[in-house]
Formats: C-alpha cells, sequence, structure tokens
C-alpha cells in the first residue's frame, strides 16, 4: 500500500501535507482497520447513537449543522440581530461565556473581522456593535470590561448550557449588579443561550430577559462553534455565518470518505497516531502564518486536549491518553519559539497553517511583496526542520474568510473524534474537569467554614496550622486554610465587623483576626 501524503480538494483548493509527517507504508497500513472501524463509529454518532454513555446522551454538532442554516432557530437569530442593528441604540456586546463558547467565537471573530474590529468607527463596522469578552472568574476581567462599556449602549450575552458554570454565572452576578448599580434596567440589556429548562433559562425568562435562544443538551462547549452558541455573536460581528456553516459542512462530506486514503480527518489523526505512537509521545505544535489565526492554537488546546486527555479508555483500563498542544503565530515567533523546535528537543509535530490570499499586495520595492516574504519564511522554516529530522505538515487555505474557517474547525473536530477511536477512549465527555469542580467546591466550603470562625471568633493571631485547628478543619487542611486566609487578608475582607492580617514573622506568615 502506498501511503497517501498530500491531500487537495480541487473545489476550494484547501491542501493537508502530511511529506513531512515521516509515515512509513507498514505504519499507515497497521492502522486500516482500525480507521475503518472509527469510521463506522462516526456514521453511528451522526444516525443518532448514544455516544457518551456518563450522560446517556447523543453528540450531535455534525448532524445539526447539516440543517442548521435552513432551521427556525437560524432565522431567529438573524431576525433578531438585524432589529437590534437596525434600532441603533445598542454599539457594544459584552459575551460571556468559557471554554468554547468564548474561544470559539473570538477565533471566528478575530479570523473575519480582523484585531482591530473594535477601533473601527460604527460605519466602517457597518452598524455592528463592537464585542467584549469575559471568560473567567478573575475580577480584573469583568472590571476591565465595564471599565470600558456603555452599560446603557450595551448588550449582555451570557452563555451556558446548564446556567450552572460558576464562572459564567459569577460574570453575570456581576453584571447584573453593575446595571443595578446605575439605575438602568437589566432585563433589556440581556440575552441568554441555554439549554432549555436550565438554571439560566429560568432566570432569563423569570427576569425578562430581552431574549434567550435555546441550545441542545447534545452539543459540547468545544464542538459548539458552527450552531448557536457561535451563531449568535458572529451574527452581531456582521460574519455571514450561513457561509460558515457551509464550510463545515463541505469539510464534513470530505470527511465522511468511506475510503481513509482520501479522507483528510483520517489522514490527520493517522498521522497524530503515527508520530506519537497511539499515546500523545510527542506533543502537537500548531503555527498559523496568519495574524488573523493568532488564537488559533488557544481553540485547539480547549478542542484536542480536553477530548483527549483522558485516564481511562472504553473498557475502564488506566491509560492516560492526551495530546499535548502548543501554539503560536507563524513569522514572529520564529524569532524566539521556534528555536526550540530548530534546535531543542524533538518531542513534537508541528502543523503550519498558511493563507494563500494576501489582505493586500504591498510591494517591498524588491519585486517581493510582505505575502511573499512570509511564505518564504514558512518554506524555509518548515525545510530546516525537515532536515533535521522533524515532523512537519502543512494545511493550506486559499483566503481568511468564513467558509474557510468553517472548513479547519470541522477538519479538527473529526480528526479529534477519529484519533480517540484509534486510541480507544470517550472524547465526548470530561471527568478530569468535573473533579476539578468538586475539588474547588471542597475548597469553597472551607472558605464559608473560615468566614463563619473569624466573624465569631475573639481577637485571635496564630499560624495556619493553628487557625485551621481552631476552626475545626484537619493538619491536612492547612495549606488549603493558609490560602484562604492569604486571600482574605490582602483583599482585606471583613466577617461581622471582623478582618484578617497577616505578617511574616521567622520565616511564616503569622495571621491576626480582630
Amino acid at each position: 500500500m502506498t501511503t497517501p501524503t498530500v491531500y487537495t480538494d480541487g473545489k476550494t483548493g484547501f491542501t493537508l501535507d502530511l511529506t513531512g509527517m515521516q509515515i512509513s507504508d507498514p505504519a499507515f497500513g497497521a492502522l486500516q482497520q482500525p480507521l475503518l472501524k472509527a469510521l463506522a463509529e462516526m456514521k453511528s454518532l451522526e444516525a443518532g447513537a448514544i455516544k457518551n454513555p456518563d450522560e446517556k446522551r447523543r453528540v450531535t454538532h455534525f448532524s445539526d449543522r447539516l440543517t442548521y442554516a435552513d432551521s427556525a432557530l437560524f432565522k431567529d437569530v438573524e431576525a433578531f440581530v438585524k432589529e437590534i442593528v437596525a434600532g441603533g441604540e445598542i454599539d457594544q456586546l459584552l459575551v460571556n461565556g468559557i471554554g468554547g463558547s468564548a474561544l470559539g467565537p473570538q477565533l471566528l471573530q478575530m479570523g473575519v473581522n480582523g484585531p482591530y474590529w473594535n477601533e473601527m468607527p460604527k460605519a466602517a463596522r457597518r452598524g455592528f456593535p463592537k464585542l467584549y469578552f469575559v471568560d473567567n472568574t478573575d475580577s480584573a476581567g469583568i472590571t476591565d470590561a465595564l471599565a470600558v462599556l456603555d452599560l446603557k449602549r450595551t448588550l449582555v450575552l451570557t452563555v451556558s448550557k446548564s446556567g450552572g458554570t460558576q464562572e459564567t454565572k459569577n460574570n453575570m452576578i456581576v453584571a447584573e449588579a453593575a446595571y443595578k448599580a446605575a439605575g438602568i434596567p437589566f432585563a433589556p440589556h440581556a440575552v441568554a443561550v441555554t439549554m432549555e429548562g436550565s438554571q439560566l433559562d429560568k432566570h432569563a425568562k423569570g427576569n425578562q430577559w430581552r431574549k434567550v435562544f435555546p441550545m441542545a443538551d447534545s452539543i459540547g462547549g468545544r464542538t459548539s462553534e458552527t450552531l448557536i452558541v457561535g451563531h449568535v455573536p458572529a451574527a452581531f460581528a456582521g460574519i455571514d455565518f450561513a457561509r460558515f456553516v457551509a464550510g463545515a459542512r463541505h469539510m464534513d462530506e470530505l470527511t465522511r470518505n468511506a475510503d481513509p486514503k482520501q479522507n483528510p480527518a483520517c489522514l490527520l489523526a493517522a498521522a497524530w497516531h503515527i508520530a506519537g505512537n497511539g499515546k500523545g509521545d510527542r506533543n502537537m505544535v500548531v503555527v498559523p502564518y496568519s495574524d488573523r489565526l493568532g488564537l488559533m492554537g488557544k481553540y485547539l488546546q480547549q478542542l484536542v486536549m480536553e477530548s483527549l486527555g483522558k485516564e481511562k479508555d472504553l473498557d475502564g483500563k488506566t491509560v492516560h491518553q492526551g495530546l499535548t498542544v502548543y501554539g503560536n503565530k507563524g513569522g514572529t515567533d520564529a524569532h524566539a519559539y521556534i528555536q526550540q523546535l530548530n534546535d531543542g528537543r524533538d518531542d513534537f509535530f508541528v502543523t503550519f497553517v498558511e493563507i494563500l490570499k494576501d489582505a493586500a499586495a504591498y510591494s517591498m520595492g524588491d519585486g517581493m511583496t510582505m505575502g511573499d516574504y512570509l511564505h518564504g519564511f514558512k518554506a524555509g522554516l518548515g525545510a530546516a526542520l525537515t532536515s533535521k529530522g522533524r515532523r512537519v505538515s502543512e494545511i493550506v487555505l486559499e483566503s481568511a474568510e468564513a467558509f474557510s474557517f468553517g472548513m479547519l474547525i470541522a477538519l479538527y473536530e473529526r480528526a479529534v473524534a477519529v484519533y480517540a477511536e484509534l486510541i480507544h477512549i470517550n472524547a465526548f465527555h470530561q471527568p478530569g474537569v468535573e473533579s476539578y469542580k468538586k475539588a474547588a467546591k471542597t475548597v469553597n466550603d472551607m472558605n464559608l467554614k473560615l468566614q463563619a470562625w473569624i466573624g465569631s471568633a475573639p481577637g485571635w493571631t496564630g499560624s495556619a496550622a493553628a487557625a485551621a485547628q481552631a476552626a475545626g478543619f484537619a493538619p491536612t487542611q492547612t495549606a488549603a486554610v493558609a490560602g484562604i486566609l492569604d486571600k482574605f487578608a490582602v483583599n482585606a475582607r471583613s466577617f461581622n465587623g471582623k478582618t484578617v492580617t497577616r505578617a511574616f514573622t521567622n520565616g511564616g506568615w503569622q495571621y491576626a483576626v480582630g
């Protein structure tokens, strides 16, 4: 069997070049049956099989986008955004989400509109609002956003499937309080994307928010960008979302090909598997040669690592699988980041992403354009890496526009799903995420218990260990107690009129309550 190394879609110019991935005929041949089995699983998934047994739910992002652009929901979003833009009273959109709910919209927004959308005058934005994002429970994030928002002219979009995701919920609470403090009703400025019957759905409808859009339980955050989660922010950014979905659907057609040798997702997944010995022994390095794709590495970190980083396989066997993803911008980071790829540890495979069409043909006066130089740097680095036996792959797209980005996202979604089948794990659950949430709840419960102790304690001084004992914690919880006390002290928190202070004495922190 001759191993295919270059896949080209003549209709769009999309090219996947795996020539530099060192794929041997025997290695690829050994994956033929597993790839066929993986494709059968993909077909089953799209037919509606329960793919996530942990939560007894289907996984429908591939199948749902077949009809989304023609759906009543799609038309509802477009009509709502058109009404808001035509009204002229809204000039800013605050997108409140986390993970795919924020990263996907940011990637598409920057990819299509560029990084300086918010600095453009409203006429240049064709009346569409500026976009801001909060995606954490760091108070600096929402504080910085509120500092530049004109609340009267802002729409707050909260995206959360369950409505219980704490980071998103916290930002929503702060936004509501900011509107209340400013004497502005929040409801006319509030929009939600959530699952029907969720905490957020009940809260939004109970408080008569301006609009609530439903999202399916069968759509995970990291695979939500081509549906309602990605649509609402994109529509507010003036992006042709139907064209974006069309690009994803076109790639879906290519990646449904029953012949693994003619299926770009199968080829990509096989290359990952061979490079990392089926165990993730090599890191995935993503280097887009495009300023517009500066967030691509960050987006793929979430999609790939959350999907593939698993302790157990489908049989319950401990395997500790995963692919570690790093990403930086091509050209810029050749002066720093690439140094290690070229001369350092050979523990990676790199994917270059190139956009052929230049934004402008700026002449450098020597017969070359800026785009010529960027291409030369990419090709030169690829040649340098391959000459040293480093593994290199390349994705080429013709232009930086919605259709191309839809293809790119759909390719990685399918490749991740196929790779998961090859290594026999579930790509569509996230037990590690749930375990950290449970651990965080334990710390939060300790926080509340410490607040009660501080509020009722008489004047007290001592070490973290002494505080843990006095407040009724186990010695093993001393470090956690110290961390909470440090936060209380630095932020001058007060409980029932009493505060915590600290002083560094004899090589350690001593705390005082009073």
